[in-house]
């Protein structure tokens, strides 16, 4: 059945009309106040208006009625009637009007009307089901971004609310496995009672989900969480009655929670397909915080157990050096002939005690460095120097060593002598530990050849197992090689060569034994002094042992500095900022020579690099942080702007780093 709404006061053309749509229902109006009541009310299909209508605004009236989701069909009577008002109708017809074609009419109008309301409502369903598309891949985006677990759900369920339209959502996760906790999203408050009910409920939605739940839920251990939006009204037992969806969180029979939703407009196909997607979503998500978790607190537990390995060796090595001094002082009082005279055999057995007490005071030494080195605790003091007076003296210390086993020490003076920025008792202890390797492990007769010269890093060669160590460097270095004509190391061995407490096994490296921290300890001090540390080797035939440190210039040198102050901010659990200033050359300048402005304790350790389109100065601030850096960044440019005259206009750009306690390496700009 037609429903239509009949504007006119004319009884002849209504009982015509009347005549022609006899089963159909025509309400009659004659004021335009009527008019709009019935098309908010009544609804109808159809809408006729008689052109002949007196006292009335056809132009007004025909634009509003055009609003509405129905036909016009205007009559054509004895008025005259301009452009505005036809072109705002559908459909025209003259009076007298034919019953025959004002049924074809009103007929062509329904079949119109119906495939723009098909049309209409598919648009609509069309942009719906784009709308949930574009959450969907939103949600998905930021579930991408996070390994929290909480701002996953929140992001999920604002996913749900936004594509869905929810009253009530209920969502059980486990933040751990003995915290379960319900979280409750809620367009209005909710009472006391439906909370108990859907506690129950998801209690048991839990227990029948899983046949053998790992943890028992119960009413006292379910932790609540309730996010209410409005609270001028409160829902009760009837939201129950609303329709709802479920979605378990699963992910490779992997339980994670669920979540249930109420609406009280029914769900279509399609939410429910949305609300399914939008749940798996989240589980991949899920799965890897979980691990990350696990992963944070094994790294948490292996950090302590690293930590407390090193102060157990640290203690124990103090407590055996004692006693240890306290022997090798008696065993040089025994040898120099205070303590009496000494048969031949007592001396060969004192001085036999003396040689392993040296060696288990150096064993002892080398456990210190490493539980130093590893709890950044190790002091370096860096300064200007050649590289030539160490390797003379370690040359000269171990050539009595080395004539026991009539092993011969070369070194022969590069023509080329450049300075380095390093700790020279460092860099001595590295050398004495390679220049000692090669003693124990060359044949009797045999020489271990020491050589230095000056190398840019993309002139290195190396094994690839120590790409990784090599590939960073960049500039010019100073190359050390130490050599020998030894026992070597088979190739498969050289990437644990700088392990801890490692020795190749050979029946050689028994034979000499050692602690085995050697290299390790070399290797980080070379870290330490931004260099790397590597080694090639041929079996039988021998090995070559090199370490590279940076020619000094300011940029080295600066590197250095910011490393050892990076190493004491995090041993003594305090922070570091590294800022940086960019801008022209002269700018710099000024601001470098300003009174009152720049730290001098900042600009001691700072470094000038410039290029062609501008300056940077970087300045390292112990104990800095965000905030102290983002101050510097507002006295900066509060003085610039008050001293307009001297600086004009200039662009300045800042960036800092931030490390130490807490962090690894977090930059800003």
């Amino acid at each position: 059945m037609t429903k239509f709404l009949l504007i006119t006061g004319d009884s002849e053309k209504e009982s015509l009309i009347r005549s022609v749509f006899v089963t159909d229902e025509i309400i009659v109006v004659t004021d335009e106040i009527c008019v709009f009541d019935n098309l908010e009310v009544e609804e109808p299909d159809i809408v006729i208006i008689d052109g002949d209508l007196q006292n009335t605004d056809f132009k007004s009236l025909c634009r509003k009625i055009r609003q509405y989701p129905v036909a016009t069909l205007f009559i054509i009577g004895e008025q005259n009637h301009n452009k505005d008002v036809t072109h705002n109708v559908n459909l025209l017809i003259k009076a007298p009007i034919d019953k025959k074609l004002l049924s074809a009419t009103i007929e062509s109008a329904l079949i119109t009307r119906r495939s723009l309301l098909k049309m209409s409502q598919s648009n609509q369903e069309l942009a719906r089901s784009l709308y949930q598309l574009n959450v969907m891949y939103n949600t998905s985006s930021q579930l991408a971004g996070t390994l929290d677990k909480d701002k996953l759900l929140k992001i999920m369920i604002e996913g749900v609310e936004k594509s869905l339209n929810f009253e009530l959502s209920c969502t059980l996760m486990f933040r751990s496995e003995r915290e379960p906790v319900l979280i409750i999203n809620s367009l209005y408050k909710i009472s006391d009672r439906l909370l108990e009910a859907l506690k129950l409920r998801a209690i048991l939605s839990y227990k029948s989900m899983l046949k053998d739940p790992p943890f028992d839920i119960k009413i006292g251990n379910l932790k609540i969480e309730k996010n209410i939006k409005h609270t001028i009204k409160e829902y009760d037992f009837s939201v129950l009655r609303f329709d709802n969806m479920f979605a378990p969180i699963v992910l490779n029979d992997e339980f994670f929670g669920f979540s249930e939703i109420y609406r009280e407009k029914p769900f279509t196909t399609e939410d429910a397909t949305c609300f399914q997607t939008l749940i798996q979503q989240v589980s991949l998500p899920l799965q890897s915080a979980s691990l990350y978790e696990e992963l944070k607190a094994t790294n948490r537990k292996l950090q302590k157990l690293e930590r407390l390995k090193s102060e157990f060796i640290s203690i124990v090595s103090h407590e055996l050096r004692t006693p240890l001094t306290a022997i090798k002082n008696a065993m040089d009082i025994i040898l120099s002939g205070k303590a009496g005279e000494m048969s031949e055999n007592i001396e060969k057995f004192v001085s036999m005690g003396k040689r392993n007490a040296i060696r288990l005071s150096g064993i002892i030494n080398d456990l210190l460095d490493i539980s130093k080195i590893e709890a950044g605790k190790m002091d370096f003091k860096f300064e200007l120097t050649h590289i030539e007076p160490v390797i003379e003296y370690v040359k000269n210390n171990l050539t009595e060593v080395a004539k026991e086993k009539d092993l011969k020490i070369i070194y022969e003076m590069p023509t080329e002598q450049v300075e380095v920025y390093a700790d020279s008792n460092r860099i001595e202890q590295v050398l004495t530990n390679l220049v000692s390797n090669a003693i124990k492990f060359t044949p009797d007769s045999g020489k271990i050849e020491i050589f230095s010269k000056v190398i840019n890093a993309r002139e290195l060669q190396y094994d690839h197992c120590f790409e990784d160590d090599i590939k960073k460097l960049q500039g010019n270095y100073l190359q050390v090689c130490v050599e020998d004509h030894g026992i070597g190391i088979e190739r498969k061995d050289l990437n644990h060569v700088f392990d801890k407490f490692a020795q190749i096994e050979n029946s050689l490296s028994r034979k000499v034994g050692g602690s085995g921290l050697g290299l390790p300890i070399a290797r980080q001090l070379m870290e330490a002094h931004n260099g790397a540390i590597w080694c090639d080797s041929e079996l039988n035939k021998g090995s070559r042992f090199y370490f590279v440190i940076p020619v000094a210039n300011d940029k080295s040198n600066f590197n250095m500095v910011k490393k050892q102050c990076i190493q004491k901010a995090k041993a003594n659990g305090g922070t570091l900022a590294v800022v940086h200033i960019k801008a022209r050359d002269e700018i710099i300048e000024k601001l470098i020579n300003a009174e009152n402005l720049l730290n001098k304790t900042y600009l001691t350790n700072s470094l000038v690099e410039k290029n062609e389109q501008q300056t940077i100065l970087s300045m390292i601030i112990m104990d800095g942080d965000k905030p102290s850096a983002e101050f510097l960044k507002k006295k900066i440019n509060s003085f610039v702007e008050q001293n307009e005259n001297v600086y004009g206009e200039c662009d300045i750009m800042y960036s800092y780093e931030i490390e130490g306690e807490g962090h690894e390496k977090d930059s800003y700009s």
